[in-house]
């Protein structure tokens, strides 16, 4: 089986430009490929695995990976998927936040040996003349076929803005810049990305009379056609500091029965052989499921040791077992306490397990708070610093957020 027969077989593929021209350039490792990352964040996510587990797998077929970093493009915003424009970033930011997507990148693409590049179109996009690139680019677009983009479509009722109108030619010229300089002949991204990507190999066409490919991945979304790789509202994060390994574990270990299948075929590098032997396993089996692509992506992220950590912390607070050193901890600071006591909602508060004091008092008043194994009621409970001596004790909210409160 070629990588791409593997793609299609993962159900990875969405849409491509000749699928016959890409099966030959990714099966006999002759594509230099490239991704785009948009700088909005000081972290990737989990949405963003499906691209960097598709460039880790075209690599390792022998294919060249182009990371691009959307140093300029950030700049724009890119409309696609949102119903209102998005915050306007300054350049320091930008620069900082492509700092650390390079670092994160490097977990799973080897860059060493000119195996793999990272460019900024910072580079290229921030030095171009607007009238040149009137005359040069705007030239070779239809504003009619813009406006049936469906990136553009879905925001004409609330409006659109013409600095994101651009945000498709500068895509299109990042293709354009990088099949001249670095023999790119493929772009992939997400299947919200299609129409930005058709006007890359148009450009290249109708500019330099050549042809170039696109691929479309498809998104990741749960059963009910979400997309994954958020949990209450707040996107999953591939920083440690902004979520744990052991959160990132227990996300993955709590998708649905529905969807586990889906995200081992799609998201890891197990034999397709031993997936769908999964694929037969119910009810308690696929709780096995669940901890196996918990684990190997905890793995893929923050290695095994944390891996191994976050697996044991799961077991010893929802099977019974494993290594409760490995729970997640907090430590009460003096300020919490008042007269020497503190109570239950700054305890939660503390724990990170509510973000406020409101927050709190809904939890305990609807029953979904237990200390030390006891269900909390009361808002006014308070606690000694003797409570919390020694090892700890387990405060949890809801069915699955713990945490170890010590002092």
């Amino acid at each position: 089986m070629g990588v791409y027969e593997e793609l299609e077989a993962r159900g990875l593929l969405a849409q491509v430009t000749d699928g016959e021209k890409i099966r030959e350039l990714i099966n006999s490792g002759k594509a230099t490929f490239y991704i785009g990352f948009d700088c909005t964040a000081d972290s990737l996510t989990a949405g963003h695995f499906m691209a960097l587990t598709l460039m880790k797998r075209l690599q390792m077929a022998g294919n060249k990976p182009i990371a691009l970093i959307g140093g300029g493009t950030t700049m724009i915003g890119d409309p696609s998927g949102r119903t209102d424009m998005r915050k306007m970033l300054t350049r320091e930011d930008i620069d900082h936040n492509a700092e650390c997507f390079k670092k994160q990148m490097e977990k799973f693409i080897d860059f060493s040996d000119g195996k793999a590049l990272m460019v900024n179109n910072a580079d290229w996009l921030l030095k171009l003349n607007y009238v040149d690139l009137l005359r040069e680019v705007g030239a070779c677009f239809s504003v009619n076929n813009m406006l049936r983009a469906e990136c553009y479509k879905q925001r004409m009722e609330k409006g659109l803005s013409f600095l994101e109108f651009n945000y498709m030619i500068m895509q299109s010229y990042d293709f354009y810049h990088m099949f001249q300089e670095y023999d790119c002949n493929l772009e992939f991204g997400g299947d919200d990305q299609w129409s930005n990507m058709l006007g890359g190999t148009e450009l290249i066409r109708r500019k330099l009379g050549k042809d170039a490919h696109a691929m479309t991945i498809t998104l990741l979304t749960d059963s009910q056609g979400k997309k994954m790789g958020k949990t209450a509202g707040n996107a999953v994060w591939l920083d440690p500091k902004k979520t744990s390994p052991y959160d990132f574990y227990q996300y993955w270990r709590n998708v649905g029965d529905a969807d586990v299948i889906k995200c081992i075929r799609m998201l890891t590098f197990l034999p397709l052989e031993q997936i769908e032997e999964m694929a037969t396993w119910k009810d308690a089996k696929l709780n096995e499921a669940k901890e196996i692509l918990a684990y190997e992506l905890t793995n893929m992220v923050h290695g095994e040791e944390e891996a191994k950590k976050a697996q044991e912390a799961s077991k010893a607070l929802f099977a019974g077992g494993g290594d409760s050193a490995n729970v997640p901890s907090v430590a009460l600071k003096e300020e919490d306490f008042r007269d020497g006591k503190v109570d239950i909602l700054q305890v939660l508060v503390s724990a990170g397990l509510c973000a406020t004091r409101s927050e709190a008092r809904r939890n305990v008043q609807q029953g979904g708070v237990t200390v030390a194994d006891e269900k909390v009621t009361d808002v006014a409970t308070t606690y000694d610093k003797e409570f919390f001596a020694g090892d700890g004790v387990m405060v949890r909210r809801g069915k699955k957020a713990f945490k170890k409160v010590t002092l």
